[in-house]
């Protein structure tokens, strides 16, 4: 499951939405292709990058090759999303 819900992230989203005004996000589908978008700019960022579940774990293949492990790209677009770190503009505002 995810973590927070998509009604969370929602709510985050458009809470700097004046009342009367159209939300910036209005379905699940537009929560989703917002965070799969910043996800795959995340990606383009680091590169080719070993993932795990553990970001504090690096693996050692020998003393000269260290892979850093670092949190999936979509887990960290999420957590941009609802830390208010990433905003989603609306169709007029891009």
């Amino acid at each position: 499951m995810l973590h927070p819900s998509y009604t969370d992230l929602m709510e985050v989203v458009n809470s700097d939405v004046e009342p009367g005004e159209q939300p910036v996000v209005q379905s699940r589908y537009s929560i989703v292709m917002a965070a799969s978008k910043r996800a795959r700019q995340i990606i383009t960022e680091r590169g080719v990058v070993k993932e795990n579940k553990d970001p504090q774990k690096d693996i050692r293949y020998n003393e000269h090759i260290v892979i850093k492990c670092l949190p999936k790209p979509l887990s960290v677009a999420v957590g941009e999303l609802y830390s208010g770190k990433v905003k989603i503009l609306g169709d007029e505002e891009e």
